[in-house]
């Protein structure tokens, strides 16, 4: 186990893991964060994606250590993270293509509308 510092939505959090441990469950499990999911666990799905400095990665395949010192986006951070690349003030409730999502009615379960979504943003 190590204490590793991550930046995840905008808060600096400190985690005690082994640092191969996937990120998607440090996300879920310790984080408590609910917008990554567990898919196919090969990186193909892309369910467990995440945003790291503004680039999409896979969360079920990348170990912890290789994210520290990176800004970390979840789908609940994509509304801060959008007003910080636009400049709007103040942030909106939902990114935009997450209104989208919700005035299209284009979710059916929703399972993989975290892929969808972060792939867009």
């Amino acid at each position: 186990m190590a204490e590793l510092q991550l930046q995840v939505n905008g808060k600096r959090l400190t985690v005690d893991v082994d640092p191969a441990t996937p990120l998607l469950f440090v996300l879920t499990d310790d984080l408590a964060l609910k917008g990554p999911r567990f898919g196919c666990g090969l990186g193909q799905c892309g369910c467990c994606s995440v945003l790291a400095d503004g680039t999409e990665i896979r969360s079920c395949i990348t170990p912890t250590s290789q994210v520290v010192g990176k800004s970390l986006t979840t789908l609940e951070g994509l509304p801060a993270y959008y007003a910080a690349r636009t400049k709007a003030s103040p942030a909106p409730e939902m990114h935009p293509l997450q209104e989208a999502m919700i005035a299209e009615q284009a979710a059916q379960c929703g399972y993989c509308y975290n892929g969808q979504i972060i792939k867009g943003a």
